[in-house]
């Protein structure tokens, strides 16, 4: 079964900072500002170009262990880009397939984050409680690096 759910999050960083820090650089920053769920992050192949891998290492405070993500494209003009889960978190498990596109809209001297998410649940399996949780950590993700964007003005300008 084939579904769709999305989130937005309103920040008071500016998109493009927001943009650079939450999903070009985040390989640097995720480790930093969420320690307490995110071991660590690798750039397994690319650059930062469409194709490119990476593998994203979580705590115990997380029900996997890790997530393998491919960039399917990314628009640094338009501030928005495409990821599919290749491998881990409940991929084989509950899910057949996920792509998340995120963009990232100017809203006054702010931004606005939209997360759409197209998965492919495995046939009997129930996500709603994962989609919540997914959702609360998008939020929280967007919210530390617009934390840290106010308190560091000259980063990712």
């Amino acid at each position: 079964m084939s579904s769709t759910w999305s989130v937005e999050v309103e920040s008071k960083a500016p998109a493009a900072r927001l943009f650079k820090a939450a999903f070009t650089d985040w390989h640097n920053l995720g480790p930093k500002l969420l320690p307490e769920v995110i071991t660590s992050v690798t750039v397994l192949s690319g650059h930062g170009a469409p194709g490119s891998i990476r593998q994203i290492d979580f705590t115990p405070a997380v029900p996997f262990s890790f997530v393998k993500e491919r960039l399917e494209s990314i628009d640094h003009e338009k501030l928005e880009l495409k990821i599919t889960l290749v491998e881990g978190g409940h991929l084989g498990k509950k899910l057949e397939s996920a792509t998340s596109h995120i963009k990232v809209e100017a809203k006054g001297n702010g931004s606005i984050v939209k997360l759409e998410v197209k998965h492919k649940v495995i046939h009997g399996a129930d996500v709603s409680e994962d989609v919540e949780k997914a959702k609360e950590g998008f939020i929280k993700t967007i919210k530390a690096v617009e934390e840290y964007l106010l308190a560091n003005p000259g980063t990712y300008a």
